[in-house]
Order: C-alpha cells, then structure tokens, then sequence
C-alpha cells in the first residue's frame, strides 16, 4: 500500500509540474501577442466637437439650429475656418440667423466662407472682402465667354478701342484700333442677378460683376465708356502673370509701321551785294537784315 501511495504521489506531482509549466507557457505566449498587438495598434486620435449640417443644405438658406450637428473630427486634420461650439455660430445678440453662402451636404464641416455673419443675407456684399468693391460689366454671347462664367471665376479683361491718331501710342507702341488686357484675375462675385456659385448650366449673361478695388474701378469705368470690354476665362489652377498683351491692326496682319518722311533740310540763306567796277562785277557777301 506504501508502495502505490508513493507511486500516485509522485505520478501526481509530476502532472501538477506539468500543468503548471503548460499554464505558464500558455500565458507567456498570450502576453506577447498581446504585446506585439499592441504595438501594432494605431495611437488614440485627439478629436474636437465641430458643427456640421445634420442635413442638406441650399444657397440662401437660413441657417437654422435645428439643421447643425456637433461631430468628433480629428484635430491634426482641422480646416480653418470651423465652428467648434453652437454659440459661435448663432451668437445670442444676433437678431437673424445666417445664411447659406454654398450648398452643403449632410454630414459636410460648416466653415466661415460657405456661412454669412449674422444677420447678413446671402447677396454680393457678403462676397467682397475689405476694401474691395462691385463692379457690373456689360457682356454678350462673345465678351462673356458663351455663358460659361459662375461666381467665383476668375477672368482677364481685355478693352478694344481707338486710341487716336497723330502720334498718339500705348505702352506697347501700338496706335489706332488696339485691343490690351487691362486687368487680370479678376474675381467674379454674380452673373447678372445670381451670386449662387453651384449653378452649373449654361446662360447667356447680360452684366457679369467683379470684384475690384476703387483703382480698378475706376479703370474699368473708363474702359467702359471709351470702348468695348471682353472676358476671358482664367483657369481655376493658373497662378500665371502676363506681360503687357495688346495688339494693333499692324500686329494682327504681320505689318511694319510705315515710317514718316524726313523733312526737307533748309538751306541757309546768303545775301550778297554787287558792285560794278569798270566793266567787271564784283559780288560780295554781307550780313542778311531779314
């Protein structure tokens, strides 16, 4: 009996050994791929609440709180101009609400350029920054580009017009019937009464309205009157400068400016006297008195 006792004690010792050696491997292995995992898993993103439209939203809107959401958005990734808290976008002193400069969709972060200030409809003025006016130009199917101009665009002006005669000449030598780009870039703010910039058909547009400083206005408000003026559309990605552009009938048709005659070289007067002495005629030079 002593002899089997010791044999289970001893054949339970050694599965007790063995289990206890199973179980620590077990853990071991456990507590590396969790470790390994752990590497592998990408670190906690810092978020910040910001306002987005909790549905779709069309140009002219008022901005309703009803139509916000507030959203966790990554803040490594914030875009400027976001609203983090509801009072910032609807003011408690503000008597009217904003309005929707750019039609958004649900879910889409509402910035300062896509929203009016408060109170402020949704027109030109909420389109022109400080300092800068609205000018109307007068267009047609050709000087306005077939009607493929929105707000937002950017378009170079051209002017065409006499520039006079006689020894008048631009900047670029040229005279007579020119045309010369005047302005360029010039940020369209409405096409004829429509500031919507998601419009995307095509119209044929009477007025066109830029963007411009009192200097520039100016110079497009006697452009205007003493000629025609032409657009040209900029592309969206072109941050190019031109030189001065103009061109004359005499460049158009590959001419040289005829060259005015000399004119004729005076001779300079002599006066002389003659004296007869005898038979023979003396004639000498004396100061002229006219």
């Amino acid at each position: 009996m002593r002899l089997i006792f010791g044999l289970v004690l001893l054949v339970g010792i050694g599965l007790a050994g063995f289990a206890t050696y199973m179980a620590k491997t077990y853990i071991e292995q456990y507590q590396q791929q969790l470790a390994e995992e752990r590497k592998q898993r990408a670190p906690a993103i810092e978020t910040v609440d910001v306002m987005v439209a909790g549905r779709d939203l069309a140009y002219g809107e008022k901005l309703e709180k009803d139509a916000v959401l507030a959203v966790a958005y990554p803040k490594a990734s914030l875009p400027a101009g976001i609203f983090t808290e509801v009072t910032s976008l609807f003011p408690e002193d503000a008597r009217e609400p904003r309005e929707v400069l750019r039609s958004m969709v649900r879910g889409e972060v509402i910035l300062t350029n896509k929203v009016t200030e408060p109170g402020q409809p949704a027109g030109i003025s909420a389109r022109l920054a400080d300092g800068m006016r609205a000018f109307a130009i007068e267009v047609d199917a050709t000087s306005g580009v077939s009607g493929f101009l929105r707000p937002g665009d950017r378009v170079d002006v051209y002017w065409t017009g006499d520039v006079g005669r006689g020894n008048l000449r631009t900047e670029g030598n040229s005279s007579g019937s020119v045309t010369k780009l005047i302005e360029e870039a010039m940020r369209l703010v409405a096409v004829d009464q429509s500031a919507d910039m998601d419009r995307d058909e095509a119209r044929i547009a009477r007025t066109v309205t830029v963007a411009a400083s009192p200097q520039q206005v100016a110079a497009l408000a006697q452009a205007q009157s003493t000629g025609r003026l032409s657009l040209s559309l900029v592309g969206a990605l072109d941050r190019t400068s031109s030189a001065v552009i103009e061109v004359d009938q005499s460049r158009l048709l590959g001419l040289e400016a005829a060259q005015a005659p000399e004119p004729p070289q005076m001779e300079e007067e002599r006066c002389t006297v003659r004296a007869r002495r005898g038979s023979e005629v003396i004639v000498a030079p004396v100061p002229c008195t006219n």
